[in-house]
């Protein structure tokens, strides 16, 4: 037996520590429903359980045209008098200004105004703070400053809904104040001459879930029909309403369902240079796929991009940029009409994105060390701090995200800043959160407001600062929160599951139905599928990820086996031989084949694992690391060791908890070996596996 290099990880023999929420199946009424429907009895089982039981509801979903939207005069109170202010600064000749934000959102909302304002004739420009050095939000610096250049009329844009003191100073000013957001409303509303924001309106509208860049939209669409003023208008503000919708992970209901649908068939063909260039350097290719016809369904998605395409490739790479750079890079690539400005722009995007990502490994790997070596009890504490030196922190909520898969806990990630006060530096905890299903991230940091010296969010994510000081004080005080509302049941990464798939039932015909479903996103999730005791037949690393690539067949079937990928899952490997799998499907095209692949969400050791244990003395063969080997447990006096055979006729023998084992052909000539290190622990946990134990 050879070892492995030392520097794999030692932890191959740990499976995702997850808990499966699976829907409950409903197959008479989905298959009644998908008779009538004409899609797979699979997807008619998620309709049901996205709570679309019927053909008339279907109908709406699939075809969200057909639904009669009310004016968004009607639902916004403050519509109609925004459209008012802003066409007498137009037609007074009065400079306007955009106060934007740097996060996707933000910067979309930005460029969709800019752009439809010039082209209605407005004198307008924007600002957006500084991440590094003000936070998030208009501020007092940025109203003086725009008064100081004679601005009349400030538009704000994914902001502003809290900022009371900004907006008083600039009605003191004389300045005139739009407010255009989507957040959380505070107890007290600021002083502005209009708001628009869908939180002051019916949950039951359909404008409920638009984010900042919806908002904008409606509003420039609005002013543009107002004026008389629509032409060549509607399909590019179109374009970065989509961008920036999907990108901020609004949910994909309501009018956002409706027009991201038909942004997605639009952005291929853009007629923006900067989106153009975008797509360029990301190697977005749009996908080629029709759905089948589903109830007379007009409604084709060729040459449409995916939800996933922007929130995985065009999202992150506006994103960095806001993260780590200077937003204006962003704002200047969606709103040039020049094409080689539009590509140097994106490929900075690209640049800027990729040291992004080295940043989010390097913070990420720290994180766990930090996490690994550490004494603390999740169980106990229930909330996870972590907080350290030198980590940039325009990067550490994507980490934060990345950490809440690992541990299934809420995680509050910081890293530490001198902040000047006078002539005295004080050291400051700057940090972001992120929750769980069971745990509201405002609520938590509400708890510990008396700690903090400002603080932010809503229930999934939030932002906060505090003096250094503090810390423990916060940690506990957290914990304390943390217990109140979480169970030791909870502390799992969730797994929603629709329904139970043979893999005889995946294939491109039921992938291609799936998008009579999209766009997938938030509250409209794509589906995901489970099958019971399937074989992983073949598996490897792949990338510098460390992502699982693998083969897995269903009841011995090798001609019905499936390929696999399983996102950041090296420390997994190698996998049980026998495991149940939760999955979503994915399309996979090379040298001009197309096939379906699965892309693994979830693996748990099959029902009973336990009792179906071989015969105490039966051998197993079981693959790892390419090689195939066998295991037995084998009587040894009272007890029993365990014998793993490989093909070169080797043997390694292990007594329970001993941490020195035999490795030979016999036991006259077999040497001592460390069963501690790497290669044999985890070959030991493998065969483990193997045998049910």
């Amino acid at each position: 037996m050879q070892e492995l290099p030392t520097s794999v990880p030692p932890y191959f023999h740990r499976l995702p520590n997850q808990r499966w929420q699976i829907y409950s199946p409903q197959t008479q009424q989905a298959e009644q429903l998908a008779s009538e429907i004409g899609l797979s009895p699979l997807l008619a089982q998620v309709l049901i359980n996205r709570g679309i039981d019927s053909v008339k509801e279907v109908q709406g979903f699939i075809e969200p045209e057909s639904l009669v939207l009310p004016a968004p005069t009607d639902e916004f109170p403050d519509l109609a008098a925004s459209v008012k202010l802003l066409r007498e600064a137009i037609s007074g000749g009065q400079k306007i200004a955009i106060c934007g934000d740097y996060d996707a959102d933000g910067m979309t909302s930005t460029a969709l105004l800019l752009r439809a304002l010039r082209t209605l004739g407005a004198n307008v420009d924007y600002a957006i703070p500084s991440r590094m050095r003000e936070g998030y939000g208009i501020n007092d610096r940025i109203v003086e400053e725009f008064h100081s250049e004679g601005v009349a009329l400030i538009l704000t844009v994914d902001n502003g809904i809290a900022a009371c003191g900004p907006v008083a100073r600039a009605r003191e000013l004389g300045v005139k104040v739009i407010i255009t957001d989507h957040h959380d409303l505070p107890p007290k509303l600021p002083p502005a001459d209009a708001i628009l924001n869908p939180k002051l309106i019916a949950e039951s509208s359909p404008y409920r879930g638009l984010a900042g860049v919806g908002v904008a939209y409606v509003l420039a669409i609005t002013l543009a029909q107002d004026m008389k003023k629509v032409g060549g208008l509607v399909n590019p503000l179109l374009e970065l309403f989509t961008l920036g919708t999907i990108a901020d992970l609004a949910p994909l209901t309501g009018v956002n369902r409706r027009w991201v649908k038909r942004g997605l068939r639009l952005l291929p063909h853009s007629t923006l240079a900067g989106v153009q260039a975008l797509i360029q350097v990301s190697g977005v290719q749009p996908g080629s796929a029709e759905s089948p016809s589903i109830l007379n369904s007009q409604n084709k998605t060729k040459n449409s991009l995916k939800p996933e395409d922007i929130g995985f490739r065009l999202g992150p790479r506006i994103n960095a940029v806001g993260r780590l750079a200077d937003p204006q890079i962003v704002i200047e690539l969606l709103t040039a009409d020049d094409r080689e400005l539009a590509l140097k722009n994106a490929m900075q995007c690209e640049q800027i994105n990729q040291r992004r990502q080295e940043l989010c490994q390097e913070i990420e790997q720290e994180a766990i060390a930090w996490c690994e070596n550490s004494a603390i009890d999740l169980q106990q504490e229930r909330v996870l701090v972590v907080v350290q030196p030198g980590w940039h922190h325009g990067v550490i909520g994507i980490v934060a995200s990345r950490l809440v898969e690992r541990y299934g806990v809420p995680v509050f990630i910081g890293t530490f800043e001198d902040e000047a006060a006078g002539a005295v530096a004080h050291k400051i905890v700057r940090g972001s959160a992120r929750g769980i299903p069971e745990f509201n991230v405002f609520d938590g940091l509400n708890f510990c407001a008396d700690l903090l010296t400002k603080f932010g969010g809503h229930k999934a994510a939030g932002g906060f600062s505090m003096p250094a000081d503090n810390l423990e004080q916060f940690r506990n005080q957290l914990s304390i929160f943390a217990n109140q509302c979480l169970q030791p049941e909870h502390l799992k990464p969730l797994v929603s599951v629709d329904v139970r798939a043979d893999f005889a039932e995946i294939n491109l015909d039921l992938y291609q139905q799936i998008d009579a479903l999209e766009p997938c996103g938030i509250e409209n999730k794509a589906p995901v599928f489970w099958t019971p005791n399937v074989c992983i037949t073949e598996q490897k690393i792949v990338g510098k990820g460390g992502h699982v690539k693998l083969t897995a067949t269903q009841d011995g079937n090798l001609s019905a086996s499936v390929k696999a990928i399983a996102w950041r899952w090296g420390e997994y490997f190698p996998l049980p031989r026998r495991v149940d799998i939760a999955y979503r499907l994915r399309e996979n095209s090379f040298n001009g084949k197309t096939s379906v692949e699965l892309e693994l969400l979830g693996v748990r050791l099959p029902a009973g694992a336990a009792s179906s244990r071989p015969p105490m003395f039966g051998k197993v063969e079981f693959d790892y690391c390419d090689r195939t080997y066998s295991c037995s447990l084998s009587p040894a006096g009272s007890s029993e060791e365990l014998r793993i055979r490989n093909s070169q006729g080797q043997v390694l023998v292990v007594a329970p908890g001993q941490n020195i084992g035999l490795l030979g052909n016999s036991r006259k000539d077999a040497r001592e070996v460390d069963v501690s290190l790497p290669f044999f622990e985890n070959l030991i946990q493998t065969a483990k596996h193997a045998l049910g134990i």
